[in-house]
């Protein structure tokens, strides 16, 4: 057997089975596309076995793309959780076949209910199109399952035609960037949306800075306690004066000098990069990287200091450019 032929077998079948639902595409699918967007409930998928895995993912997709979704299982519905479906819900029940005992079993209840139901098949004689409101028959296609048996381009079908609903429901309702984000926060797009510099600087106990006309020895202890690699100078009214590294430190040191007796003023960096503790983290990371630095001090709104932002907090919050 030739593996590698075999393998692209499966794949011109699914292809052609996807073109030919996509060729198909009718007023069916306008129809379901408005029951969606008009739902003042939840949207619910439903479906039994492979199915009802695509199910699944056709739920997490919607839900993540501004559709209220779940999916419910039919098993579990026959004990129960139908009590999860209301009279203003839409029920999309996958079934190739329409005929799976379990989705078969909850079509009257979910009818009684007075949830609209939406039957996606590839048979239009069946008990899942015969009962639903409005229906999506599949035109024939081959199964890639050289037996004809395991769901495969039918359940391909399945998860396009789901993910074609979600996305065009989305542009329907003008989903957008942040919206996506917002429902992502451990995303990286819902990090660089939404993470702002006070979120991930140092700040209050944890931040390093001393006054104007104090010691260089009294910079090095507070830099040492806090381990930023920074320490901002400020003064009286909490102004920032200017700023001195752990370099700026080392080369200090290293030209022997009184740490006793020398004050920051005459050590410190002045004019410093500062960023703002309302900047997004993303945009405080482009502006460290084009800088060539490391660290910087934050200003709230009055232009006090307020904390300090480091590359590396930027990048541990997973946030990369």
């Amino acid at each position: 057997m030739d593996f590698i032929q075999e393998g692209k077998r499966v794949f011109d079948i699914e292809i052609k089975a996807l073109e030919l639902v996509r060729d198909s595409l009718n007023d069916d699918f306008l129809r379901i596309i408005h029951a969606i967007t008009n739902c003042k409930g939840k949207v619910i998928i439903t479906g039994m076995g492979k199915p009802g895995h695509i199910g699944r993912k056709i739920a997490a997709t919607m839900a993540s793309l501004g559709t209220s979704s779940f999916f419910l299982h039919p098993a579990e519905a026959l004990h129960g959780d139908l009590g999860t479906i209301g009279k203003e819900d839409v029920v999309i029940a996958f079934s190739y076949s329409g005929e799976s005992d379990e989705v078969t079993r909850i079509l009257s209840n979910i009818k009684a209910i007075g949830a609209t139901l939406i039957g996606i098949s590839g048979n239009a004689d069946s008990t899942l199109i015969k009962h639903s409101d409005i229906a999506q028959v599949f035109t024939k296609f081959e199964e890639a399952c050289y037996m004809g048996l395991a769901p495969t381009s039918s359940t391909t079908a399945s998860l396009v035609y789901g993910d074609a609903l979600a996305i065009v429901a989305s542009k329907f309702y003008g989903f957008n960037e942040n919206n996506y984000g917002l429902y992502h926060p451990a995303g990286s797009l819902g990090k660089k949306l939404f993470i702002k510099v006070k979120n991930i600087m140092a700040h209050g106990d944890n931040n390093a800075f001393v006054f104007q006309g104090e010691t260089l020895k009294k910079a090095i202890i507070e830099m040492g306690k806090k381990g930023l690699g920074i320490i901002t100078v400020v003064d009286s009214n909490y102004f920032i004066k200017g700023v001195i590294t752990d370099g700026d430190l080392r080369r200090q040191l290293e030209k022997g000098v009184d740490v006793y007796n020398l004050i920051v003023d005459d050590v410190m960096s002045q004019n410093p990069i500062v960023l703002t503790e309302e900047m997004m983290a993303i945009e405080a990371l482009q502006i460290l990287k084009k800088t060539n630095i490391s660290s910087s001090p934050v200003m709230d709104c009055n232009k006090l200091l307020i904390g300090t932002l480091r590359l590396q907090d930027i990048l541990n919050a997973g946030i990369v450019i």
